[in-house]
């Protein structure tokens, strides 16, 4: 089994949803969801937007190979409605879901690149995951995830979104990182 870092994000629809049902199918067709984040609104990166993102990141335990998640993720991201981009550049989406780290894999295909090419350059993947695997370390980097939102501190702050309580918010004492 292994141990994967993934980011959410949403910023059209009922967001807090949006992530709520990215988690659950996560969960149903990829594996245990061990730890999962607090939800962070953020502003939009890369692009200007009226829409506020709330983002997220969980600790998933699973079995399938980093192609396999992949083509999962893009599935549930279709299934729950988002669309091809049209235009170069991002833009607002139902639903975003990004492979961050899979165990201490470096990978670089056309299709998928792990760690994720990005995540130690945005606040809004780090600090969420700091919270939940401050101390897992960068394969390439060298550094804690802890230490990389340190550093990334340049972007934007934010602020946790929602409380903890109900189905977000929750998080495992016992998860351990890797």
């Amino acid at each position: 089994m292994a141990k994967v870092c993934i980011s959410l994000g949403s910023n059209k629809g009922n967001k807090r949803g949006n992530l709520i049902t990215a988690t659950a199918l996560l969960a149903e067709r990829a594996g245990d969801v061990l730890a999962l984040s607090t939800l962070y609104e953020t502003e939009p990166w890369g692009f200007v937007s009226e829409n506020t993102f709330l983002n997220a990141a969980l600790l998933l335990d699973t079995a399938l190979p980093p192609p396999a998640l992949l083509d999962l993720t893009l599935c549930i991201e279709t299934e729950m409605g988002r669309t091809e981009k049209t235009g170069s550049g991002y833009q607002d989406r139902l639903i975003d879901i990004d492979i961050l780290l899979y165990n201490d894999l470096v990978l670089q295909t056309d299709r998928l690149v792990i760690p994720h090419p990005l995540m130690h350059c945005r606040l809004f993947v780090l600090e969420p995951l700091a919270e939940i695997v401050p101390h897992t370390l960068h394969p390439v980097l060298h550094k804690t995830v802890g230490e990389l939102c340190v550093e990334s501190c340049k972007d934007a702050r934010f602020q946790p979104h929602m409380e903890r309580s109900g189905m977000w918010g929750y998080r495992m004492a016992a998860a351990k990182e890797f």
